[in-house]
């Protein structure tokens, strides 16, 4: 019929003719001229059905063509899916390892000051009962106060002893002896000076200059332990801010983990009248590598038909997906931030080193301590700062957080 389509109509009753010339003897030949009985038309005829053959051949391969064309791209659809597929899955299962180790090492940089040796060593440096530079303070003011206000007449039974005593009792104050921070050597300095002062009114022996060279002296110590309360109050200052952020990021990090928990389907963590430390460590009791692994299984398991997993149908009915996916970003910077807080640690900890050796220094140049006193401290505390920054990162183990990380892919977006 697509053949009939084609033929011109005077070849259709020319052949009809003739069919019904050899059908019907009575009728009579009818002489055609010459030139009718000549090529050009059986030619014309030819090169038409060639056209329409050509035509067909043309029309056969373009379908081929168009066939073989959809079942590539069907193809690499399918192959595009389980690509997205994959790279949602090993990206989701290896930040589920990330979230555990970040949530840790915020815990235990948040537990840190120094260690228990390096607070052992600085509290003895600032404690006036101490003799760690070969003095204590304690013994050095009633000394100051007997040879320069008291001239050495400190008779226990006179007015003098009772200067004495009293300077004893406000060093060995119960007030004092509480103070947790470096204060009490300022606090007892302060305080002597005070009752000093009070006493000179109405005792004639204490004069002014007795008082101002007391007081010269009695500045020496006090420059070497406002130094030496000084690095402290950095420190602490440094270290309290540092704790500020990584309770923020920990707060970030459990608004990320809801996000990520609920796309999987997994239980929220519940804060409660909890910690935000004690939530997470509840929560990663389930929510961990094994458990996301075994979760992506059974989401395979599910869209698989005739042994092929249908991986369209499964992005399209699992969107949320593609979100978390996308969302790993966040993540990652979260980790980039706790490096910063951890490194930020370590300058803290060199700058209190530093603060801590120029006081040592001042005592020296103060003369309130030998030299060969002060070069042991000062190696000690070199010591102690290489032995505390090594159980850090020994403890912390940045490296494991850092190659945990670039696992993951988190800069191929899934639309």
């Amino acid at each position: 019929m697509r053949f009939m389509r084609f033929v011109s109509m005077p070849v259709v009753l020319m052949m009809s003719f003739q069919v019904a010339k050899a059908q019907d003897p009575e009728i009579k030949k009818v002489p055609v001229p010459d030139q009718e009985l000549k090529g050009p038309t059986i030619k014309n005829a030819d090169t038409t059905i060639k056209k329409i053959l050509d035509e067909l051949q043309r029309v056969t391969d373009n379908d081929k063509q168009n066939s073989n064309a959809i079942q590539a791209l069907l193809q690499g659809r399918e192959i595009d899916n389980i690509t997205k597929y994959e790279l949602i899955k090993s990206n989701i299962v290896n930040a589920s390892e990330t979230y555990y180790l970040l949530n840790k090492k915020i815990i235990d940089l948040k537990s840190r000051t120094t260690t228990n040796n390096l607070d052992v060593f600085i509290t003895s440096l600032n404690n006036p009962e101490s003799k760690a530079l070969g003095f204590s303070l304690s013994d050095r003011v009633v000394e100051l106060v007997e040879k320069i206000i008291l001239k050495g007449k400190a008779d226990k039974s006179g007015r003098n002893g009772k200067i004495v005593e009293s300077t004893k009792s406000i060093i060995n104050s119960p007030i004092f002896q509480s103070f947790t921070s470096l204060t009490p050597p300022l606090a007892i300095a302060n305080s002597v000076m005070n009752f000093l002062h009070s006493v000179s009114v109405n005792n004639k022996q204490i004069n002014q200059k007795a008082l101002q060279d007391f007081e010269k002296e009695l500045n020496k110590y006090v420059i070497y332990y406002t130094s030496l309360n000084d690095a402290n109050q950095k420190f602490e200052f440094g270290l309290n801010f540092n704790k500020d952020q990584l309770s923020l990021l920990q707060d970030n990090l459990y608004e990320h983990l809801r996000f990520t928990a609920s796309a999987l389907k997994f239980p929220l963590p519940q804060r409660d009248n909890k910690s935000i430390g004690e939530t997470l460590n509840s929560f990663f009791f389930d929510f961990k590598k094994e458990k996301v692994i075994d979760f992506f299984n059974a989401m395979e398991a599910k869209y698989t038909k005739n042994k092929r997993i249908d991986y369209e149908l499964l992005l399209r009915e699992n969107p949320n997906l593609k979100e978390a996916n996308n969302q790993l970003e966040d993540l990652i910077l979260q980790t980039k931030r706790f490096e910063n807080l951890y490194n930020e640690y370590f300058t803290l900890l060199d700058s209190y080193y530093g603060k801590v050796n120029s006081s040592l220094k001042i005592a020296l140049d103060n003369g309130l301590s030998e030299k060969g006193i002060i070069e042991t401290k000062q190696n000690e505390f070199r010591n102690l700062k290489t032995e505390a920054v090594s159980e850090i990162q020994s403890s912390i183990n940045i490296k494991e957080l850092y190659n945990n990380t670039e696992k993951i892919k988190y800069r191929y977006r899934i639309f």
